[in-house]
């Protein structure tokens, strides 16, 4: 198998696939990290994040929100890549295990159906606001906020290249 093939590998085709490695996972008795985002531009505030969240479990799945769900928030002229292009940049992130593409505005039923042992976003988000937290929680996992790098936001990147 060639090193693409293996990267679109971790991309999970649907929640069926998904469910089926999670349930590995866990019977492995694997910690599970999720963290979801539109990753348009990687840069490096994505990177230490997405290090840290790896470094929280054993396996770290992404959700990833599709081209329309990335339209409903950051506006019409936004992603600046496809869905498929963001997936694979994000496939080639070593330390990332797994990757699914999800429509829905938030990754709550997403998360609903992991279940992950811990949920992970930016400290620029409370607990109480994280979506899916309820449901973490509830199942007996932790919610963790990690601190972005300052100055690095895929909207200031948009930005500067535009002036």
């Amino acid at each position: 198998m060639d090193k693409f093939e293996l990267l679109s590998k971790k991309i999970a085709l649907n929640k069926v696939e998904l469910q089926r490695l999670v349930n590995i996972y866990k019977f492995q008795s694997k910690k599970i990290v999720f963290s979801n985002g539109c990753f348009d531009i990687i840069h490096r505030g994505h990177i230490e994040y997405l290090a840290k969240a790896a470094s929280l479990g054993d396996i770290l799945i992404i959700g990833i929100n599709t081209d329309s769900s990335v339209r409903k928030l950051k506006g019409e002229n936004r992603p600046v890549q496809d869905e498929t292009a963001r997936a694979l940049v994000m496939a080639s992130l070593s330390f990332v295990d797994k990757i699914i593409l999800f429509d829905e505005e938030t990754p709550y039923e997403l998360i609903n159906y992991i279940k992950p042992d811990i949920l992970v976003k930016g400290s620029d988000y409370s607990v109480e606001n994280i979506v899916g937290a309820d449901i973490v929680l509830k199942n007996g996992g932790k919610v963790e906020t990690i601190d972005l790098v300052e100055g690095y936001s895929t909207s200031s990147i948009i930005e500067k290249a535009c002036k």
